[in-house]
């Protein structure tokens, strides 16, 4: 088992995750990451190689999470730093536009999955004594916009759910609901087109986030947290 700090990151596979992956993998952390991809993760197998670990998972799938943490814990240890990352957004459409399957997607991954992965997560961050949890939020966890009422339902859910998980954490451990900021990403070019192209991409914005996330300690308990431009 590895003695370097240890990083779980949810959605690895793309965008953020896989930006955050590297970068933390550049500072000397140990990765351990879940997608639901299985060729993506067997990519990133590859990739980072065998220090690291990568699972395929849904995090919507509470018995895919349970194994994806087994086997995370049993390759790195507890994390140090656990991002809940995953997330979907629905197809831009006025509320009642949006078929109840796709509304559900978009609860499952960004809410329950959350949900999933902490229920599994902490009570090893319990037994190890130490832990900071950021759970990704969004622009639209604090304020809201047309056409993606499900996405911001998820985010202001997250930012919640965060405040009243982070009193009921024992000391050493912390969780914090991260803003973002907005970023070139797929999710973003759903909904802004080609202006997406005017903000960071994703290897930039981690260039700044990964060592503010790195900084983070029990202090930010409860905090809503916004990265850094």
């Amino acid at each position: 088992m590895s003695e370097q700090k240890a990083v779980w990151i949810t959605g690895v596979s793309r965008g953020l995750g896989r930006a955050l992956a590297e970068g933390f993998r550049e500072r000397g952390w140990v990765v351990a990451g879940c997608a639901r991809s299985a060729e993506t993760i067997e990519e990133l197998r590859k990739c980072f190689g065998s220090h690291h670990y990568f699972g395929a998972a849904d995090v919507a799938v509470e018995e895919a999470v349970e194994e994806f943490v087994r086997e995370a814990q049993a390759r790195t240890g507890s994390p140090d730093l656990l991002l809940n990352n995953a997330a979907l957004i629905n197809a831009s459409a006025p509320l009642w536009e949006v078929a109840a399957v796709e509304f559900d997607r978009v609860i499952d991954t960004n809410v329950k999955g959350v949900v999933n992965v902490l229920r599994h997560t902490i009570p090893l961050m319990m037994a190890a004594g130490r832990g900071i949890i950021v759970n990704f939020s969004s622009g639209w966890g604090r304020s809201a916009s047309a056409e993606v009422a499900p996405y911001c339902a998820s985010k202001w859910a997250i930012e919640g759910l965060t405040a009243a998980l982070a009193q009921e954490l024992p000391e050493g451990l912390a969780a914090a609901a991260l803003n973002p900021g907005v970023i070139d990403t797929d999710m973003l070019r759903s909904c802004f087109g080609g202006s997406a192209s005017a903000y960071p991409r994703p290897t930039d914005w981690a260039r700044r986030a990964v060592p503010y996330l790195i900084s983070l300690d029990a202090q930010c308990n409860g905090r809503a947290l916004t990265a850094p431009g």
